[in-house]
């Protein structure tokens, strides 16, 4: 099945990519592993992080893609397959998936949003790097270890107290 995705070449997105069992915490238990993963691909297919946050069963990312390119699936299926062999199997594999000799990681789609200017842009920079707040994980956004929170606050973007009333956005998931 062929899904309708946007394709501008050279754009910014936004994506949710989510393990198939929500329950799990693969992505911090194997944050390296996914590190990996990411740095294999950008190497083979480049393109920009933008901002990203790692929760323990989804991501948050925003990419910019080069200048035409508009293919970020490939990406995202590279991520995903080299992640999936970066660590080591015992999950439970549903029928269908083992019919197809896959792993049974990752929820097969993603969810994407193309970011449309500056306003959308902090918009999702803001409600990405509060997510870890938002799902109970920490108190303060600068206590979540996998968040390009902490590169913003090195580069002077934003001060690392940010948000730590909690009163930053009324964005929902």
């Amino acid at each position: 099945m062929r899904y309708r995705r946007a394709t501008v070449a050279g754009g910014s997105w936004f994506f949710t990519v989510n393990l198939a069992d929500r329950q799990q915490d693969y992505l911090v238990r194997h944050v390296e592993a996914l590190r990996v993963a990411v740095r294999q691909t950008k190497q083979r297919y480049p393109f920009e992080i933008v901002a990203m946050v790692v929760m323990p069963d989804h991501l948050h990312a925003i990419w910019t893609l080069p200048p035409g390119d508009a293919d970020f699936s490939i990406r995202w299926a590279m991520i995903k397959s080299r992640f999936s062999r970066g660590i080591p199997a015992g999950e439970h594999i549903r029928d269908s998936r083992v019919q197809k000799r896959e792993r049974g990681i990752w929820q097969r789609r993603f969810w994407e949003h193309q970011i449309r200017d500056d306003a959308d842009l902090q918009a999702h920079v803001d409600y990405l790097h509060y997510n870890p707040v938002k799902h109970g994980y920490v108190q303060r956004v600068a206590d979540w270890p996998y968040s390009s929170f902490h590169r913003f606050v090195r580069q002077g973007w934003l001060p690392v107290d940010w948000a730590g009333s909690g009163a930053v956005l009324n964005l929902k998931e």
